[in-house]
């Protein structure tokens, strides 16, 4: 069974509902099985054959929360090389975010990142979660054929 991680932080509720949408989509796909939660440790990254990460993007930056979490995985030499990435965020202004962490994730731990990262501004609407769902498939349908 192939594992999934989507790790999200969401301030005003628009990234929880992509969130939420992409683990529907992964969910479609058999022989996976998707963690949706708002709190990782370095440690827990290995268990996983995909980490999705869920981003907004504040004052042209990602959250501290997930920074930390990237700088103690690398201080800690937590080894994600081949494991796909993928990244996805709403967005006011800018949407830097998510893209920040795909640059960590492919540059730093050497992940098969999916690019482009989601991005939606604002709350995402019916379109924007469906496209979320697909998002969520594309991802799903990838670990399975690694």
């Amino acid at each position: 069974m192939a594992k999934i991680l989507i790790l999200y932080y969401s301030r005003t509720g628009n990234t929880e509902k992509m969130a939420t949408a992409v683990a529907e989509g992964a969910r479609t796909v058999q022989r996976v099985e998707v963690e949706l939660t708002y709190l990782a440790t370095p440690e827990m990254l290995p268990n996983f054959d995909a980490i999705v990460v869920g981003m907004p993007t504040y004052h042209h930056d990602m959250t501290m929360g997930v920074k930390r979490l990237f700088e103690e995985a690398a201080v800690k030499n937590i080894n994600l090389k081949g494991k796909i990435g993928a990244a996805f965020g709403s967005y006011g202004w800018s949407g830097e975010a998510p893209k920040m962490v795909l640059e960590i994730m492919k540059n730093r731990f050497e992940m098969n990142v999916i690019e482009p990262p989601l991005l939606i501004k604002y709350t995402p609407d019916q379109a924007g979660l469906e496209k979320c769902r697909d998002f969520g498939k594309k991802i799903a349908e990838k670990v399975i054929q690694t």
